[in-house]
């Protein structure tokens, strides 16, 4: 009895263990859940990507907005010199270059021998200067050469005033192949133009036709001045004080 127990007991327990290793079968896959799971990291994968792409086209715009301004900056930079090159001639900087002081095209000059400031054409094309002088006799006094002229110190429309002055010497003026030459006679003169003295010789002739009496040629600008066209009464408009010496 005890041994039929014994092999019932064996039996059993050699029961149980095939049946505790028998192999599991895989659980079946739903197709549909699967394709809906799919679909599902599809679309956030896309929105994803929209997101990335409209953060980076923001980055790209704010980017080009900032380059032009940066443009413009640099561009008025770029401006900024010429405008201050502008502001010259109207702030009336006669400013010197090296040793020589600048002149503008036409510059208010005072003729200390006649005591009276003209508007003045600073011609580079002109050799010699020149001042509107009428009714010009030529005599002699103490042996020297000597010269007395009108000139319109006021203007066309007053009185003109007449002065005497030693003739320095005679120049040959040929103005047309056609006439003759034109003689005149030259005076020295003491000139101020602004703060700047200077000295030179003037030719006197009728210059009424002309728009400025005086005229101021190369041989006056000549290792003292130079000429920008592009300006005018840098000096300013003034005549000088009578005290001033």
């Amino acid at each position: 009895m005890l041994k039929q127990m014994t092999t019932l007991a064996l039996v059993t327990s050699l029961v149980g263990c095939a049946t505790t290793q028998e192999p599991k079968q895989p659980t079946p896959v739903d197709v549909d859940t699967f394709n809906a799971s799919l679909s599902e990291q599809k679309s956030e994968l896309v929105t994803l990507i929209n997101a990335n792409q409209s953060e980076q086209q923001a980055t790209l715009t704010s980017l080009s907005t900032q380059l032009d301004q940066l443009s413009k900056q640099v561009a008025a930079v770029k401006i900024q010199p010429e405008k201050q090159v502008v502001q010259v001639p109207m702030q009336c900087d006669p400013s010197p270059i090296g040793d020589k002081f600048i002149l503008g095209a036409v510059e208010h000059v005072y003729i200390d021998e006649v005591k009276a400031g003209f508007e003045t054409r600073i011609d580079t094309g002109a050799e010699s200067s020149s001042l509107d002088a009428h009714n010009i006799i030529l005599f002699e006094r103490n042996s020297k050469q000597w010269v007395r002229f009108d000139v319109f110190t006021q203007g066309a429309d007053k009185p003109s005033q007449t002065f005497e002055s030693k003739v320095e010497r005679f120049v040959r003026i040929k103005q047309d192949a056609d006439e003759k030459n034109d003689r005149r006679p030259v005076i020295h003169a003491h000139l101020q133009i602004g703060d700047y003295k200077a000295e030179t010789d003037l030719n006197l002739v009728d210059r009424s036709h002309l728009d400025y009496q005086l005229l101021l040629g190369r041989k006056f600008m000549q290792d003292i001045a130079v000429v920008d066209v592009g300006q005018t009464f840098v000096h300013g408009k003034k005549n000088p004080s009578k005290t001033a010496k």
